[in-house]
C-alpha cells in the first residue's frame, strides 16, 4: 500500500493544491482461496506466545526488511495455529507466495476472521483468502485479545471494538446480548476484523500549506470528506501531529490541539497512552462522545484547534458551533463522496450554510487510499492559493 506523500511529489513550480493532488498506485484483483484446514490437533489454548521457531526468525527478518514491523507485535494475539499460518505466508513459505509474497506486508490493511469461513487479508482493493478459521481458533483469539477476561473489557465488548497495543483496532460481531433493550455485550463472537494501525509521518505534507492559510486565526477550519476506507483518519492524524508539534521549515511554531478520539482510532490510546504520535501539544479525550469531549476541552484545556473524527449528528454540530464562536479552529472528518452528500445530511448542511469550514478536502482511493481529489473553499468552489 502506498499513501500519497504529496510534498515529495510536488514539482518546483506547482502550488499547494497541485501538491495535494498527487496520487498513489493502482491495485490488483482478488486472489483465490489457498491453504488447508487444520486437523483436530491444530491450535492449543494459552496466552500470547513468541513467534514460532525458525519461521518466526525468518518473519522478523522479512518484516524489518520490508519496513513494516506490525506483525511482530500483533500476531501474538492470534490463536497459535492462525499465527503459524500467517507467519508462513508472510515469510514466503505458504502456497500463496507466488502470487503475493512478503512484499505485501505494507499492503495489508485488515485481518478478517470469520468462524468456519476463510481467513481474509484485505490488501488495498484485493483480498487474500487463506484456509477456513475454526470456531475454536476464533474463540482462542478472542481470549488472547481480552487477556482471558472478557468481563474486564465489558464496555469494549458493548461498544463493539477493542484497541490493542500499537493502536490496532479489533471490531467484533456476533450474537448481541440485550438488557432492557440496550446492548450489554456480544457473545459468542463470530467475526473479528483487525484493522492494522500505521503511523505515516508526512502524509499530510501537501495539505499543510492549505490548512495553514486561515488568515488571522492561522489555521483554517477544515472538513476532510471521503467514503469509508479512503484514508481520512490517517490524514487527520498527521495534520494533528504537524499542527501540534510545529513545522520549522515553514516557521509554524505549533499550537495546543484538543483531540476528541471517541473510537480510539486517531491517537489509538492503550491504557491512556497514545500509541500514535499526535504531537507534543495535543490533549486527547479518548473514548468520549464527540460533542461532550469538545465541550470539556473548550472549558478546561484551552485548545486553539479542536479535532475530531467522523462528525454527523446534531450534537456534533452544536459543539462545533460553540468552538467556532469561541475563536477556536475545527478540523474534522465526515463520510461522503462529494459536497452534495453533505448537503443531503441536515446536520452537516447546517455547517455549510453557516460557513463554518473554510476548506473542504475530498479524498478517494482511486489510486490508493489518501488520494486527494479536490480542495474546495467555504463557498464550495475549487480552492486556489492565489
Amino acid at each position: 500500500m502506498r499513501w500519497i506523500r504529496t510534498q515529495e511529489e510536488k514539482s518546483g513550480s506547482a502550488g499547494a493544491v497541485d501538491a495535494a493532488l498527487a496520487v498513489g498506485r493502482e491495485r490488483d484483483s482478488t486472489l483465490p482461496v489457498v491453504g488447508k484446514r487444520p486437523g483436530s490437533q491444530a491450535g492449543t489454548s494459552g496466552g500470547a506466545m513468541e513467534l514460532s521457531g525458525r519461521t518466526g526468525r525468518t518473519l522478523e527478518v522479512v518484516t524489518k526488511a520490508s519496513g513494516w514491523e506490525w506483525p511482530l507485535g500483533l500476531l501474538s494475539f492470534l490463536a497459535p495455529s492462525l499465527r503459524l499460518l500467517l507467519e508462513e505466508w508472510m515469510a514466503g513459505t505458504s502456497a500463496v507466495v507466488g502470487q503475493v509474497g512478503p512484499g505485501s506486508l505494507g499492503m495489508v490493511e485488515e485481518i478478517r476472521l470469520r468462524a468456519e469461513r476463510p481467513l481474509g487479508l484485505v490488501c488495498g482493493n484485493r483480498d487474500v483468502l487463506l484456509r477456513p478459521v475454526t470456531a475454536d481458533e476464533l474463540q482462542q483469539t478472542v481470549h488472547l485479545i481480552s487477556a482471558c477476561s472478557v468481563y474486564a473489557l465489558e464496555e469494549e465488548f458493548r461498544q463493539g471494538f477493542i484497541t490493542l497495543p500499537g493502536g490496532h483496532r479489533v471490531g467484533l460481531a456476533g450474537r448481541v446480548v440485550l438488557t432492557e433493550g440496550r446492548v450489554k455485550t456480544i457473545y459468542p463472537v463470530s467475526s473479528l476484523n483487525i484493522r492494522i494501525a500505521r503511523q505515516l509521518p508526512g502524509v499530510a505534507d501537501g495539505l499543510m500549506p492549505i490548512v495553514l492559510t486561515g488568515g488571522a486565526s492561522g489555521v483554517a477550519s477544515t472538513l476532510i470528506l471521503s467514503p469509508p476506507g479512503c484514508g481520512k483518519t490517517t490524514m487527520l492524524r498527521d495534520l494533528v501531529r504537524q499542527i501540534s508539534s510545529g513545522r520549522p521549515e515553514s516557521d509554524w511554531p505549533g499550537w495546543n490541539v484538543g483531540l476528541v478520539d471517541e473510537r480510539s482510532e486517531v491517537a489509538a490510546c492503550y491504557r491512556g497512552v497514545p500509541q500514535h504520535d499526535v504531537g507534543t501539544r495535543t490533549d486527547v479525550m479518548d473514548g468520549c462522545p464527540k460533542s461532550e469531549g469538545m465541550m470539556r476541552l473548550l472549558r478546561s484545556l484551552n485548545p486553539r484547534v479542536l479535532v475530531t473524527d467522523e462528525i454527523g449528528v446534531a450534537d456534533d454540530v452544536q459543539a462545533i458551533l460553540e468552538a467556532i464562536n469561541a475563536g477556536v479552529a475545527v478540523i474534522a472528518t465526515a463520510h461522503g463522496a462529494c459536497l452534495k452528500d453533505l448537503r443531503q445530511r441536515p446536520a452537516l448542511r447546517a455547517l455549510m450554510e453557516q460557513e463554518v469550514f473554510q476548506r473542504y478536502v475530498l479524498l478517494s482511493r482511486r489510486r490508493g487510499p489518501g488520494t486527494v481529489e479536490a480542495v474546495f473553499d467555504v463557498d464550495g468552489r475549487p480552492w486556489t492559493d492565489s
